[in-house]
C-alpha cells in the first residue's frame, strides 16, 4: 500500500506516530474520449477565455466567487493562517462515542492507520483499550489543507479512520420532495411485510455481493477484442402489480423457496458440497 499521509494521534498526553493508508480502492471500468475519425486520445488543457491562451500551472490561483463574476483570491499563506496549529499533522481525538450513535449517512471515507518505527506499543494500547471498551474515537484532522471530522474505531486488527460529514454537510430530509405523508397502516399489510424481511435475513457476508455491471462490461470488452459478436439477451417481461398486499404476498412466497445456501449467497457443486 502507498502511504498517503504521515502524523500523530493525539490521545490525551499520548502521541502515537502513524501513517495513513486508503482502505478502499474505486473499481469503476475507466474510458479514455477518442477522436470518432481517428481514435486518437483526447487531451484538455486549462485556457483563459479572456486571454485566448493556455494557463500553467503555476499561474493559476485559488479563488471563491461570492457573487457571479466577482472573486476573492487565496494563496497557501492565507489557508495555513486560519489553521489551528500550521504544520502539525495531528489526529486529535476529541470524545470517545457509541458506534451505533452514528448514522451512516455521516461516514464519507476510509483509510487505515498503521504505527511508525516508534509507535507500536501506543498504538497497541489504545487499540486495545477502544476494542475493550467497545467505543470508537470523534477526532479531527486535516488533510491536504482542509480539516475534516474523523472517527477511529478498531477493524480486525487494525484501527481505521473515517472521514465524516460535519451536520452542516447533511441536508435535512424535509427537503425530500414527494415523500408520502404518514399513514395509517393495515395490520395484515404490515405482518406479511416483517414476514418478509425475516425470511430474507442473512448474516452480512460482503464477499456474496459482487459488482454485476462491471462484470459484464469487462466480458463485453474483451469479445470486442478478440472479436467476437456480441448476443444481447432479452429483457425479461414486466410485472404490472398493483395490489400491496398482493405484491407483499408474492415476494414472501418468493422468498420461502431459497434454500439456505441461496439466502447466505453459496453455491453448490455436483457433489452436493458448499463452497
Amino acid at each position: 500500500m502507498h502511504t498517503v499521509w504521515k502524523g500523530a494521534i493525539s490521545f490525551g498526553l499520548v502521541n502515537i506516530p502513524i501513517k495513513m493508508f486508503t482502505a478502499t480502492e474505486n473499481k469503476d471500468i475507466k474510458f479514455r474520449f477518442l477522436h470518432k475519425t481517428c481514435n486518437t486520445p483526447l487531451n484538455y488543457k486549462k485556457v483563459c477565455p479572456n486571454c485566448n491562451q493556455e494557463v500553467k500551472e503555476e499561474d493559476i490561483v485559488r479563488g471563491y466567487e461570492y457573487e457571479p463574476g466577482h472573486f476573492v483570491v487565496l494563496n497557501e499563506a492565507d489557508l495555513e493562517a486560519v489553521q489551528k496549529q500550521p504544520g502539525v499533522r495531528n489526529i486529535e481525538i476529541l470524545d470517545f462515542v457509541n458506534l451505533s450513535e452514528i448514522d451512516p449517512v455521516y461516514f464519507d471515507k476510509s483509510y487505515y492507520l498503521s504505527p511508525q518505527d516508534t509507535g507500536g506499543k501506543a498504538y497497541n494500547l489504545l487499540r486495545q483499550a477502544m476494542n475493550d471498551t467497545g467505543r470508537i474515537a470523534i477526532a479531527r484532522v486535516t488533510i491536504r489543507s482542509k480539516q475534516t471530522l474523523a472517527a477511529l474505531r478498531v477493524y480486525k486488527n487494525a484501527l481505521v479512520m473515517e472521514t465524516l460529514f460535519y451536520a452542516s454537510e447533511v441536508r435535512p430530509t424535509a427537503q425530500i420532495p414527494g415523500l408520502p405523508e404518514k399513514t395509517d397502516t393495515q395490520a395484515k399489510e404490515l405482518d406479511i411485510a416483517v414476514k418478509l424481511i425475516d425470511s430474507l435475513t442473512a448474516a452480512f457476508e460482503p464477499e456474496k455481493y459482487t459488482d454485476e455491471y462491471s462484470t459484464a462490461l469487462t466480458v463485453l470488452i474483451q469479445k470486442k477484442i478478440e472479436g467476437k459478436e456480441v448476443q444481447v439477451a432479452p429483457q425479461a417481461p414486466k410485472q404490472n402489480v398493483i395490489d400491496l398486499m398482493e405484491a407483499l404476498k408474492a415476494s414472501l412466497q418468493e422468498a420461502k423457496k431459497k434454500t439456505p445456501a441461496e439466502k447466505s449467497g453459496t453455491k453448490k457443486k455436483s457433489t452436493g458440497k458448499a463452497v
